[in-house]
């Protein structure tokens, strides 16, 4: 088996190049659900790690990565500071997650299972970790999930409580943001651990999961992965509040290669704007086996998005 993986890595460096910046910027495991952050002009690539076998159907991750960068183009790998194992409420596998840094602490929002105790009935949980650094050691910063299925119940099946994203506004007040076949949101109390009011739920044009909700100017951006057409595309909504009420914009990006599923990730770095995703374009990859891509984002000078083009050369250094 061994032999057999550095014979695929061997392949991958032989025919795709070493270089990090071109797409697919990971190349050696397999990552998806980019979420990326800026801090101390570094930025922090939080990720999903796929370990399903080539022939696989369903979905394997067993924990989730970091990743850093000082010039978009060249990653350092930080390993997976973080597991459902870090859980003890927690079972099944490592979805989509996001961390955010607030007053020096680094709060990472993960998506994963929950048992069936007395908490829980089982179905999708959110939960959340804490540390003081980006790169760990995380630690549930709970004791216990921050959502479960049972708090909504807007839709009948059991996983809509997944991918989480959280947005803190101008005024510090912080925001919770997840689902899948609904968006749903509510705001944090300051201590980023405990929700600060009831849960709201809503159905922005052809939703189906993984929101992301950042402002840029006066406006307020819910970028997701759309299910208007099959596989998923990505697809967005601004806003003049991050409560809403929310106005479709059309779409940012088109299907990705070789991947039923997408997921975006935004953020701005030294002047420019930056769209992370995934695909399945790696030698032995699918929707299983994703990685994650980057290309710019531009805007119109009405905020609208333009249209992401997706690249194989990526993007330049930063530098």
């Amino acid at each position: 088996m061994k032999q057999i993986f550095r014979l695929t890595f061997l392949f991958c460096v032989v025919v795709l190049g070493k270089s990090y910046g071109q797409n697919p910027i990971i190349r050696e495991v397999f990552t998806a659900d980019p979420a990326p952050i800026v801090y101390n002009d570094t930025v922090f690539l939080y990720t999903s790690h796929d370990t399903a076998s080539v022939d696989a159907t369903n979905y394997q991750m067993k924990d989730w990565l970091v990743f850093s960068s000082t010039d978009m183009v060249n990653w350092t790998n930080h390993g997976a500071p973080l597991s459902p194992k870090s859980f003890s409420w927690a079972t099944g596998d490592a979805y989509a997650a996001h961390c955010i840094e607030r007053d020096g602490k680094f709060y990472w929002y993960v998506s994963t299972f929950h048992k069936k105790d007395e908490n829980s009935g089982g179905g999708a949980a959110i939960g959340v970790a804490v540390a003081d650094s980006p790169t760990g050691p995380f630690k549930d910063a709970l004791g216990k999930a921050l959502i479960v299925n049972e708090m909504t119940t807007d839709n009948e099946h059991g996983w809509d409580d997944i991918d989480p994203a959280v947005f803190i506004d101008d005024d510090g007040q912080a925001y919770l943001y997840w689902g899948n076949g609904s968006c749903k949101w509510a705001k944090l109390k300051d201590n980023m651990v405990e929700l600060d009011g009831p849960i709201h739920h809503f159905k922005p044009k052809h939703f189906i999961e993984g929101p992301w909700v950042y402002k840029r100017k006066d406006l307020y951006y819910l970028v997701y992965a759309s299910a208007g057409t099959q596989p998923e595309m990505i697809e967005y909504c601004t806003a003049s509040n991050p409560e809403g009420p929310w106005t479709y914009q059309g779409i940012i990006m088109d299907n990705v290669p070789n991947s039923f599923t997408v997921h975006p990730g935004i953020v701005s770095y030294k002047g420019k704007d930056y769209f992370f995703y995934h695909n399945g374009v790696l030698p032995t990859g699918g929707s299983y086996r994703r990685s994650i891509c980057v290309d710019y984002m531009h805007y119109n000078p009405d905020g609208t998005i333009q249209k992401v083009k997706q690249t194989q050369q990526g993007v330049m250094s930063a530098n």
